[in-house]
C-alpha cells in the first residue's frame, strides 16, 4: 500500500504539521500515531469535530456520515474516517462553522413548531 505525505495546517493552533499516511490507514489514526493531536469526538464519522478542509489532493472518506454529500463535494473531510488517496494538503475547520454549513439552514428560524394548530401549541 502506498504512503502519502499529507501537509496538515492547523488554524486553531497556528502550527503546521506534515505526516506520513499510508493509504490503508485512517488519517486520524496515523496523525495520532506519530505524536500530533488534533480536534477529535466520536472516531466514527458522526460528527464535526475533526473536520477539515481539503486544499489539495484526494481522499476517501465512505463512511462520513456526519458530512453531507454537498459538503464532501464542497472539499470538506473528516479525518477520523479518511483514508489518503494522494499526498494532501489540508486545513483544520472550526467544528462550528462546518456544523452551521451542515445544519444553519434549519436553525435559527424561529420556534420550532410543533404540528399542531398555534392555539393548541
Amino acid at each position: 500500500m502506498p504512503t502519502f505525505t499529507l501537509d496538515i495546517r492547523d488554524r486553531q493552533r497556528g502550527q503546521q504539521y506534515q505526516i506520513q499516511v499510508p493509504g490503508d490507514r485512517y488519517i486520524l489514526a496515523s496523525v495520532e500515531d506519530q505524536g500530533t493531536h488534533l480536534p477529535f469526538a466520536c472516531r466514527n464519522g458522526a460528527c464535526t469535530t475533526c473536520a477539515v478542509r481539503v486544499l489539495s489532493g484526494e481522499l476517501s472518506q465512505p463512511e462520513a456520515m456526519g458530512l453531507s454529500l454537498e459538503l464532501q463535494k464542497q472539499g470538506y473531510a473528516l479525518l477520523c474516517v479518511s483514508y489518503p488517496r494522494s499526498d494532501l494538503i489540508l486545513e483544520t475547520q472550526d467544528e462550528d462553522e462546518v456544523y452551521e454549513l451542515q445544519f444553519g439552514q434549519y436553525f435559527g428560524k424561529g420556534k420550532v413548531r410543533s404540528g399542531l394548530p398555534l392555539d393548541e401549541e
